[in-house]
């Protein structure tokens, strides 16, 4: 009888410091990963997924990890986000945040297409198509899990919730690889750089200088964490009115919105008091908590069952990355501009596309730390996929279901 091993809390997010430390030294050390921008947490974290995979299978056991503080560590990154957002920059930002916003309708509809003509040409109801689609795919496996009974509930297809899982699974691992090399493919054939290269970096610190102008003292990293934490009470707030109000949204949603209010009052409500906001300290403590977050995401993630999946469906993915990659090429990236902040989108926006909001922000970091600055990138992205993207996705699938 196979054995299970529940991992706790605790150890599952010291796993995930390991983890990422792991990963961080690698991309360090290996000039091939920085070269083509795998983001740390990712090679650290496929590389535990690997190990962690062949205990299981040399033990006839299986590992189940508790994750909820996984999750804490993603309204932290949002929140630090929200708090390096300026009001200037949403008002620059407008016509990218615009432009983002036609391009993910496109892209919803191209995924759906691309999954609807799958499942057909496989022997699958048509429906199932969105599974193979914007629904895994985008809309990640909280969208999947979500659409997956009334996909059954339709079609009569007993697998449904595993296949949108799995696809949501795949696509995560594809995008974290693809976007960096996106951006270098871009950078390096257009000879792009940042137009802001004295800024600071929005997360994390640049490979080749850990010395920052700005020490990290202990008294600078409580101030971080004490407005982190009075933003992420103030979302917590908001989320509980929202939900009185009937609008269900995924808790950092309100937390990057109290970071984004709290980082534009704080010479208001706190003169005297040094802002937070693009210092060096929250650029680590973000780059921390999106790397753990990722680390955990990845290194928890079932290959067997992967391996599992059915050659169908793998081209089918196959396809989707394909197709992603040269819509990023060749109409994101000329729509945006042809610029560097195009560049450091078109990496984000693959990964946000294939996998989610936290692959694309670490897609643009890795970028980024390599390339230079791009403040804006890492406020309109963020915003399209938190508030955009669910609204058309649920238009576009109820349409094809219901069809």
């Amino acid at each position: 009888m196979e054995h299970v091993h529940t991992i706790p809390e605790f150890i599952t997010a010291t796993l995930g410091f390991a983890v990422f430390l792991l990963g961080a030294r690698l991309t360090r050390k290996v000039a091939f990963l920085r070269e083509f921008n795998i983001p740390e947490p990712v090679t650290g974290g496929l590389l535990a997924a690997v190990l962690f995979g062949l205990f299981s299978y040399l033990t006839n056991s299986s590992i189940v990890f508790m994750m909820e503080s996984r999750d804490v560590f993603l309204v932290v990154f949002f929140t630090g986000i929200g708090l390096n957002a300026r009001l200037s920059d949403l008002v620059t930002g407008g016509k990218p945040l615009a432009l983002l916003m036609i391009l993910t309708l496109a892209i919803i509809v191209i995924q759906d297409i691309i999954g609807v003509a799958g499942a057909v040409l496989f022997d699958m109801p048509a429906q199932a198509g969105v599974l193979l689609g914007s629904a895994s795919l985008i809309g990640g496996h909280g969208t999947a899990i979500a659409w997956a009974p009334e996909v059954t509930r339709i079609t009569g297809m007993d697998s449904a919730a595993e296949l949108g899982v799995t696809v949501a699974t795949v696509g995560l691992v594809l995008a974290a690889l693809v976007g960096g090399p996106v951006a270098k493919f871009l950078v390096n054939r257009y000879d792009l750089h940042s137009s802001h290269p004295n800024a600071e970096n929005t997360v994390g610190a640049v490979y080749e200088d850990d010395a920052h102008p700005e020490p990290i003292t202990h008294i600078s990293l409580m101030r971080t964490l004490l407005v982190l934490n009075l933003a992420i009470i103030g979302g917590f707030l908001l989320h509980e009115t929202l939900l009185d109000w009937g609008l269900m949204l995924p808790l950092f949603v309100p937390c990057l919105i109290m970071g984004i209010v709290l980082g534009n009052l704080h010479s208001i409500l706190f003169p005297k008091v040094p802002a937070v906001s693009r210092t060096p300290t929250l650029a680590v403590v973000t780059d921390f908590a999106l790397g753990v977050f990722l680390a955990i995401s990845l290194m928890t993630l079932d290959l067997a069952a992967l391996a599992g999946l059915g050659g169908p469906v793998f081209a089918t993915i196959a396809v989707q990355a394909v197709v992603t990659v040269l819509f990023v090429i060749f109409v994101l990236f000329p729509v945006l501009g042809r610029g560097y902040r195009a560049a450091v989108l078109a990496s984000g926006f693959a990964g946000f596309s294939l996998g989610a909001t936290p692959t694309a922000i670490a897609n643009m970091t890795a970028v980024t730390k390599r390339y230079g600055p791009s403040p804006i990138a890492f406020v309109v992205l963020p915003l399209v996929s938190a508030f955009f993207v669910d609204i058309a996705n649920a238009i576009v699938i109820q349409t094809i279901v219901n069809f």
